[in-house]
């Protein structure tokens, strides 16, 4: 894949060539009358609230575009109505965690619609330029933006590959507990950490099962998880994995 288009919005991943690379649900019961559900076949498990993220997990996303319809949005507006990301009436200013972008392989003709967020790299270039620490990788491979310390640099938007960060423009209210936001910080996919860490699967993953059920989440260090399953039963791929940064979002039949 040498390049990439986007219409209504969707964006390109990189125009100088990023894109070279290689409904179930379950409940568990925590106690009496509490319930977490998991949909879309996931594998995460609910970690105690006072016990931090260990590096036993490497949280990751399977993607197979032969499942995934140009013309569905599903994940895209599910992570946009759990993180409360709203429009500001100015398209190219609005924060998208998610988007679909469209890839052409100049060699065969044929086209791709691909959902691209961040790719929680385990060695992620926006860590790495990030001045204070804002922008971090928890132990289990999931990378995030602490705002409190995000002083809106945009050096992490510069230094990402994959056009994954927004910045915010505008004022917000009516945010979700769940995300708070500020203007003048940067913000992009955390594969709904609250409910990773819940034992659910981010919001784009069930959004998804109903569909297509393209998305699969879980433990890339299970071997026994379905992910890992998944990704044994047919070659993936990375986007840019040339830039050898191991991300934890692969995708199936890229070419």
């Amino acid at each position: 894949m040498s390049s990439c288009s986007g219409g209504d919005g969707k964006a390109a991943v990189d125009r100088r060539g990023v894109l070279q690379a290689a409904g179930a649900f379950a409940g568990t019961v925590l106690a009496p009358g509490v319930t977490l559900y998991a949909f879309g076949g996931g594998d995460a498990q609910a970690r105690p609230v006072d016990e931090p993220a260990s590096a036993k997990q490497r949280w990751g996303m399977l993607i197979d575009l032969n499942k995934c319809s140009s013309g569905c949005t599903a994940c895209v507006t599910a992570c946009k109505d759990y993180n409360g990301l709203k429009s500001t009436g100015r398209p190219e200013i609005d924060a998208q965690w998610i988007r679909k972008v469209s890839l052409k392989d100049p060699n065969t003709g044929v086209v791709r619609s691909a959902p691209v967020m961040c790719q929680h790299c385990a060695s992620p270039p926006c860590v790495d330029v990030c001045p204070t620490g804002a922008s971090m990788k928890r132990a289990d491979g999931i990378v995030l933006v602490d705002k409190h310390i995000c002083i809106g640099c945009r050096y992490c938007m510069m230094a990402c590959p994959f056009k994954a960060r927004s910045f915010i423009h505008e004022e917000e209210t009516d945010q979700k507990v769940n995300n708070p936001s500020g203007k003048g910080t940067v913000e992009g996919c955390t594969l709904c950490v609250d409910r990773v860490d819940a034992g659910q699967n981010p919001a784009c993953v069930d959004a998804c099962a109903k569909e297509g059920g393209a998305l699969v989440f879980g433990d890339l260090n299970d071997p026994e998880s379905e992910i890992s399953k998944a990704m044994r039963a047919q070659p993936s791929a990375r986007l840019r994995a040339d830039l050898e940064l191991d991300q934890g979002i692969h995708y199936v039949n890229l070419k």
